[in-house]
This record gives structure tokens, C-alpha cells and sequence, in this order.
């Protein structure tokens, strides 16, 4: 934990501090994890209205020269070809090993211009390695600190976005999930995206612009009877989608075959970084993957908590790498890495060791909730 006068605030801050939020640490950053209406309310805002999510500690860096998208395309794993212009696409970069240094979504307005947007802790360090291979004329720029990103999210989030924006609302009612939109000249990109499972958007803009956005739209969003919400409750609602997060799910000792994110590979590109890694793993078979458990007894699944054959005396067979109780389903939930030879599917009975005792648990197919994304 870093300490607070060490830490980087978003332009919101003083918003976040007038409404009286608790703020924490989260990859260098000081955000608000929660409000005082508190984490259920908020996710469940979410899940019934809308939520107004900052989520500046994001990164934000252009990627633009001859052959951008052909650069990003040759170290990270998915096939920006497979999408075209006004199109957002999830993808990763990972190690040599096959490990996900960071996950993070690409922007592609066309093959000499692409945005990401990767983790908060990470950035910096996507952005050094992209500037070491990057061909000549093909900048790579770390805007961390001038740009913004808020997200409004759930099944009322359209409308209360149009309300926010005005005449330019009408932007938003042919936009496809993963599409995106410049508005005001390029000042803000409106994409119908998230991680929350719900419809929802997520918009990139200019730090000094972000402010009166973040007022628009939290009027907005409780008029419709939502809420400013935390990273908190943006983990509550993403582990009942079965979402990873870096640090937990992914890593550099966990690869996108493990947290069953290979949907996110280009396999049959002919480069990427962690490639050779990647498909020799994928031809073996990964010697553990992620699973999704429901716990049958009272008790909540917290990271780094042993997952254990149902038998009295059952043998570790893996490592809960996030938990936390689910406000929509009323128990406890994790997401877990468990080794494949213990031949768990979903239907299986597991058990958590949850502060000396055995808590029963069903191994689910993914996600817990409905997903409304799409």
C-alpha cells in the first residue's frame, strides 16, 4: 500500500471527497471504493437501474503511426484484422511463458490509430514495451494522467446517458456491444462496453472535461434511480459475471488458457508475444484452469483460500483467486484455479477451507447471474 500523498488522484477526486466516499489504494491510484449508501445498494443499482462507475485509474494510451494496428497486432493475442474501424476488441500481452503481463481493451478507429486502455498498475510497463518494437513512425503515448474514463452502467443506463448528452444522444441507439463513437469533434468516445454484465457504456475524455461529465451524468443516473458506485461493488458485479481480474485470475504465472480466457487469442496468427508458450501449453492441456464455485454452506470464499476435494479429509487441489459474498444470489461466491486432474466440471462438490472449516461448494458453469450485455 502506497501512502496516500504518494498515491494519483483522478479529476473526480474532489467530487468522490464531497460525497463522502471511503477511498483506497487500487494500482497507485486513491478511488472511491464505495459510497454511504454502501457496496450492496450499489450493485444492486446496478443490476436493477444504473450505476456511475470513475474509473480514470484506467490507462489511456494512442498507439498511432503506418502500421499501428499491424504493430499491436504482432504482440498482443487477439486479431485486431477481425474487427474493423469503430470496433473495441478485449485482448491481452503476455510473457514469453505464456503468462498475462496485462489484459486491456484496443480501440481500432482504422490501421494507423488505435487506443488502449490496459490496467492502472500495468500501463507504464505496456507502454515501455511497446515503444522498444515499435516500427519507425509509429509513436506509442502514455496519457494517463490527461485523460479520463467513467463508466454508466445497467439496464437503465441508455437512458439516462441520452439524458446526460443531449442532442447527441442519438449516437447511441444503433450502437452495437463493442462499438464505439466519437463525439464533440473526438473529445469523448462513447463505448457500449463494461464489466459489469449489465448494458452499459464506458466513455474516454479529456481529464478537464471530466468533471462536468461526472455531474451530467450522476444527475442523470439518479433520476433513474441509480447510484454513484465503488470498486467495490465493480467487483461484486464482475465476479458474479466469472470476469477475471488481473492480479487474481490473470498474471504472469497464469496463463489465458488457465483462466479460460483462449477465446482472446488469435491462434492462428503468426506472431504474438508469449505464442510458441501459448500453443505448446494449449497442446498439452493446461495443468489448471478456472472454475467457478458456489458455496451450498454459509460461509463467504475470500482469494488465496485452498479449494479441497469434498471428502473429510480431502486433498488441496486449488487456490481461490477471488471471493466475495454475491448481493444478487445471497451467498458465497469465488472464482478459483483448480488442477484439471482432479477432474472437476460443473455439477462437481468441492470444498473451501474457510478459516479452519470445511465449506461445501458446487462447481458452476459461469457466470452466476444472467448476463444483459448484449
Amino acid at each position: 500500500m502506497s501512502d496516500a500523498e504518494d498515491l494519483l488522484t483522478s479529476p473526480m477526486h474532489d467530487r468522490h471527497t464531497a460525497l463522502d466516499a471511503t477511498l483506497g489504494e487500487f494500482g497507485g491510484w486513491s478511488m472511491p471504493i464505495s459510497y454511504p449508501e454502501g457496496t450492496v445498494a450499489e450493485h444492486t443499482a446496478v443490476r436493477e437501474a444504473a450505476g456511475l462507475f470513475d474509473v480514470s485509474h484506467l490507462g489511456t494510451v494512442p498507439v498511432v503511426g503506418p502500421g499501428a494496428a499491424a504493430h499491436l497486432n504482432a504482440c498482443l493475442t487477439a486479431d485486431l484484422e477481425k474487427i474493423g474501424p469503430g470496433k473495441a476488441q478485449y485482448t491481452m500481452a503476455c510473457t514469453t511463458g505464456g503468462g498475462v503481463l496485462d489484459d486491456m481493451i484496443a480501440y481500432l478507429s482504422g490501421p494507423d490509430d488505435v487506443l488502449l486502455v490496459p490496467n492502472a498498475a500495468n500501463s507504464s510497463q505496456i507502454v515501455e514495451m511497446l515503444q522498444a518494437d515499435a516500427p519507425d513512425g509509429v509513436t506509442v503515448t502514455d496519457r494517463h494522467a490527461e485523460m479520463a474514463v467513467l463508466a454508466v452502467q445497467g439496464p437503465r443506463s441508455q437512458e439516462a446517458l441520452a439524458a446526460a448528452l443531449g442532442d447527441a444522444a442519438g449516437v447511441l441507439d444503433d450502437l452495437d456491444y463493442m462499438a464505439f463513437r466519437d463525439l464533440e469533434g473526438g473529445a469523448v468516445r462513447v463505448c457500449r462496453s463494461g464489466y459489469t454484465g449489465e448494458h452499459g457504456y464506458e466513455l474516454v475524455l479529456d481529464a478537464a472535461a471530466a468533471p462536468p461529465m461526472w455531474d451530467a451524468l450522476l444527475a442523470a443516473v439518479r433520476d433513474v434511480g441509480g447510484l454513484a458506485c465503488g470498486l467495490a461493488a465493480r467487483d461484486t458485479l464482475r465476479t458474479e459475471m466469472g470476469y477475471p481480474l488481473h492480479g487474481h485470475e490473470l498474471s504472469d504465472r497464469i496463463s489465458p488458457l488457465q483462466a479460460n480466457s483462449s477465446w482472446a487469442v488469435g491462434w492462428s496468427k503468426p506472431a504474438f508475444w508469449g505464442r510458441d508458450a501459448l500453443l505448446t501449453e494449449k497442446e498439452r492441456g493446461p495443468v489448471r484452469r478456472l472454475r467457478a464455485l458456489r458455496a451450498t454452506g454459509r460461509g463467504v470464499p475470500r482469494a488465496g483460500m485452498s479449494v479441497l476435494e469434498p471428502s473429510a479429509d480431502g486433498r488441496t487441489i486449488g487456490t481461490v483467486t477471488s471471493g466475495t459474498f454475491s448481493p444478487t444470489l445471497k451467498t458465497g461466491i469465488a472464482l478459483a484455479l483448480v488442477d484439471t486432474s482432479a477432474g472437476v466440471s460443473p455439477g462437481s462438490e468441492v470444498s473451501i477451507e474457510v478459516r479452519g472449516r470445511s465449506l461445501p461448494a458446487e462447481v458452476v458453469k459461469p457466470p452466476f447471474v444472467t448476463s444483459h450485455v448484449r
